[in-house]
């Protein structure tokens, strides 16, 4: 299965940011923020060095604006660009590539057939909701980098396994395996439910959306791709 096609809108946008519309751009950026935050941070663990690779990632998206191709969504073309300054950023971090053995126990049939019978028990109060959140926050950091970031665009973002396979450019076969892993790694460590506390997970709040936004503006303003 081929990942989606952009919308109207999609396009819209991108024709209009592409002739020099700031608004435009900007609207860009608001729709897609917490994702693409979301994205750079599961590869790199790092709040700031996360809003650095997504300022980075969002001026080399609008200098390529002329070479989106509608085939594809916007939201995944974008990740993909974040995605991969992310993974330039971690490379130069470690100077090494993390390998990370892959459990062949399950079958293909057998990871698109995972139940959550086990996951659905929710916390009571929003304390308590709170704590598990903390607790899954720090146990998906610890996570295996390969595993962290297929769990991120999975679970927290809700993609499709052809949209993660397509961001990460791996076989959708390996998205599933590693999603797998990466669930029954954090069932080991919380022992609690993991799916209700993903949607308040690294929340993208206000201030840090904004701050981004006019980051990219300035910069974009001050080399004059702009009218």
């Amino acid at each position: 299965m081929k990942p989606q096609a952009s919308t109207g809108s999609d396009r819209s946008l991108v024709e209009r940011a592409a002739a020099g519309d700031a608004r435009a751009f900007e609207q860009i950026m608001r729709q897609h923020n917490r994702t693409l935050f979301r994205t750079a941070r599961a590869i790199l663990r790092d709040d700031a060095e996360a809003e650095d690779a997504l300022q980075e990632a969002y001026l080399q998206a609008y200098r390529s604006l002329g070479t989106f191709r509608a085939e594809a969504k916007l939201s995944t073309w974008l990740a993909r660009i974040v995605a991969n300054e992310a993974l330039m950023r971690l490379r130069k971090q470690t100077r090494r590539a993390e390998i990370v053995p892959i459990q062949p126990a399950a079958t293909v049939q057998e990871l698109e057939q995972i139940s959550d019978t086990n996951m659905d028990e929710a916390p009571q109060s929003s304390a308590e909701r709170s704590e598990v959140r903390r607790l899954l926050e720090a146990q998906i950091d610890l996570l295996p980098d390969t595993y962290r970031t297929v769990f991120m665009l999975r679970a927290v973002e809700e993609l499709s396994v052809e949209e993660t396979a397509a961001i990460l450019e791996i076989p959708p076969a390996t998205v599933r395996t590693r999603f797998f892993r990466a669930r029954s790694l954090l069932r080991e460590a919380l022992a609690q439910s993991i799916d209700l506390a993903c949607e308040d997970a690294f929340s993208f709040a206000g201030a840090r959306c904004d701050r981004i936004v006019a980051h990219v503006l300035a910069q974009i303003h001050s080399s004059k791709e702009l009218p």
